[in-house]
């Protein structure tokens, strides 16, 4: 455990991001609190003398239907200004109530208990929260920094393998645009369930993210868009794919090497880094592809309503090194096909 909260910088103020059990960040939360967790997560931890509302698990309750169903829930449980709304699951339930905190009476408390590998360390840090749509992933969002973040690592005991894999893709992300030493030793020795290491892996996320989100917090000037190495493609394989049967990490895993791979044939990514991805997502269990990789028609569309993309052309976090990134927008949409169906001919038999 982190001897002492890491301290995340926002325009606003500061938040912390404790790491400590469940019972004890429990015990500790305001008296005036509602928590919105998912079936699976209520499944496992039992919350006693809370005001508690569980949402069906999975990406398809990031949407505005369930946010205009939690808004009902609030005012039915009497939520008031100062109530805090504490968001216990993954990334899902994080981004979902951070979002009807932000609208909720304009703005209510928000704190955040990942209990996933990939809401721990990545989406439950930089205050950005949304619903999905079906014209894109994320489409209707804020930047809402939470009250705090508590980490609790007992949580990621009932997370099943694939989730955890799930997970892992965020984790091995980080080493790649941001930090060289952390890449090489996730690729010599991958990460596991039961890796000691696991506690200083999110704790060095979290900082790598925190840092990068100091100096960009609403995404303004492309340092923080650097963080979305492999979420262009990524996103528009969950939008094609129904947000579900793929998971978030699988696609930003084949997001990742499709990536690479652009960059590779853009000169902007050194010559081996696409092969260098494919077998670094492997290692973890990830896919490197997919069969919707087959539907570049249907695929570079998808792309059209990204974040990152400015005038013509689409954008992307591409690597000029390992551990190095950096923004490049107006990316012609026949290259970014033409890198798809290279990545299909060349790892289809991975």
């Amino acid at each position: 455990m982190a001897t002492s909260p890491i301290v995340i910088q926002h325009r606003t103020g500061t938040y912390p991001v404790r790491f400590d059990s469940l019972a004890r960040i429990l015990s500790d939360l305001p008296e005036d609190c509602l928590v919105i967790t998912d079936s699976n997560v209520d499944s496992f931890w039992k919350l006693e003398g809370k005001r508690k509302v569980v949402v069906p698990a999975g990406e398809g309750s990031k949407s505005l239907d369930q946010f205009g169903k939690l808004i009902s829930d609030c005012v039915k449980l009497g939520a008031k200004r100062k109530t805090a709304l504490v968001a216990l699951g993954g990334g899902v339930i994080g981004d979902l109530v951070g979002f009807v905190a932000s609208a909720y009476m304009r703005g209510v408390p928000f704190i955040q208990i990942p209990t996933t590998l990939l809401a721990q360390v990545d989406s439950s840090v930089g205050g950005k929260v949304a619903i999905d749509m079906p014209e894109g992933k994320n489409i209707v969002g804020a930047f809402y920094p939470p009250s705090a973040v508590y980490v609790c690592r007992e949580t990621l005991s009932t997370l099943p393998s694939r989730q955890f894999k799930n997970g892992c893709a965020e984790v091995i992300k980080y080493g790649a645009i941001l930090d060289e030493k952390l890449a090489n030793e996730l690729d010599s020795i991958p990460l596991h369930e039961n890796d000691e290491r696991l506690e200083q892996v999110i704790e060095q996320c979290i900082k790598l993210k925190a840092e990068v989100v100091a100096q960009d917090e609403l995404d303004l000037t492309g340092v923080r868009a650097c963080l979305n190495f492999g979420h262009t493609v990524g996103h528009a394989i969950e939008q094609i794919t129904g947000y579900g049967p793929i998971l978030h990490g699988e696609a930003i895993a084949v997001g990742m090497v499709v990536e690479a791979l652009l960059g590779e044939m853009m000169g902007v990514t050194p010559a081996g880094i696409a092969d260098w991805t494919d077998q670094y997502v492997q290692k973890h269990g990830l896919p490197s592809t997919c069969k919707c990789l087959n539907n570049e028609n249907e695929l570079v569309p998808a792309m059209r309503s990204d974040k990152k993309n400015e005038g013509q052309g689409i954008g992307f976090s591409l690597l000029t090194r390992i551990g190095q990134c950096k923004l490049v927008t107006g990316v012609e949409e026949n290259t970014v096909a033409a890198a798809i169906k290279e990545a299909c001919k060349r790892y289809a038999g991975d």
